[in-house]
């Protein structure tokens, strides 16, 4: 195992480890709101200083860019971390959240974690070596057709450049043409869960680097495609994602391809 990956698998337990110590104290827990259904407690700045403590000990060069600490350093080695995936979930006591870390070389993610610590599930993935489950090799999912495929989805509920009535225009076609739509409420795992084959498409608008960087490198790894909602490359910065087995992304860039049209032409201002 890489030396990197190795402490990104030992950063994101040790936050895990202490997302699950602070869950018996949710209703003492001091809780901020940084924005529209956006939300900060203690448990996320418990959760990134033991993710960080366990980088900077080994790594006190690299770069780190982490949700709630915001950008550290310059390096060509940068962690993107979220510490807590998932924290209206997390502070609802519903049980869906996550630590996710991506180590990128020169802007491109070269290892990847994300660790589920209520059912200690481990995702990992290096570049090249392919993604595994607890040590065990992924891979997308068989399905090819789109009518039996299962998607996720997150609701783009925060501010976003992007139009509602678009993307809900794109909900109600994945309800009318697939086996069901799925919103669990943490973006870094339904991408590993595309990784896995637990779904087969995903897609959701205005989310930040953090929490798609790790699941992005787990997705083509396991054999899967990752891209912005047009087909391009710029998703870390946008935010805005669609990802698939092969088979099912492509069908997925056919069934939205009005739909996502619509939606860039309106945030540029067009008609």
């Amino acid at each position: 195992m890489h030396a990197l990956l190795n402490v990104a698998i030992m950063a994101a337990r040790r936050g895990g480890d202490t997302l699950l110590r602070n869950m018996n104290k949710l209703d003492k827990m001091k809780i901020e709101q940084k924005g529209r259904n956006d939300f900060v407690s203690d448990a996320d700045r418990a959760a990134e200083r033991a993710v960080l403590s366990a980088i900077e000990k080994h790594y006190p060069e690299h770069a780190i860019l982490a949700e709630e600490s915001g950008q550290q350093g310059e390096s060509e080695y940068v962690w993107v971390i979220d510490p807590l995936d998932g924290t209206t979930n997390y502070l609802h006591g519903f049980p869906v959240f996550c630590v996710s870390i991506a180590v990128l070389h020169k802007g491109k993610p070269e290892h990847a974690v994300v660790y589920d610590p209520l059912r200690q599930e481990l995702f990992t993935a290096s570049k090249g070596e392919g993604a595994q489950l607890d040590g065990r090799r992924i891979r997308v999912g068989k399905t090819s057709i789109l009518e039996r495929a299962l998607l996720g989805t997150g609701f783009p509920y925060r501010d976003s450049n992007l139009d509602l009535d678009a993307y809900l225009a794109m909900f109600r076609k994945a309800l009318e043409n697939t086996a069901g739509v799925r919103r669990p409420g943490s973006a870094a795992l339904d991408l590993c869960y595309v990784a896995a084959g637990r779904i087969d498409g995903f897609w959701e608008t205005g989310l930040k680097s953090w929490d798609i960087a790790a699941g992005a490198l787990l997705i083509r790894e396991a054999g899967g495609i990752i891209s912005g909602l047009d087909g391009s490359d710029d998703y870390l910065e946008t935010g805005h994602v669609l990802a698939g087995s092969p088979k099912i992304y492509t069908a997925l860039t056919r069934l939205f391809n009005d739909d996502v049209r619509d939606m860039f032409a309106k945030a540029a201002g067009g008609d």
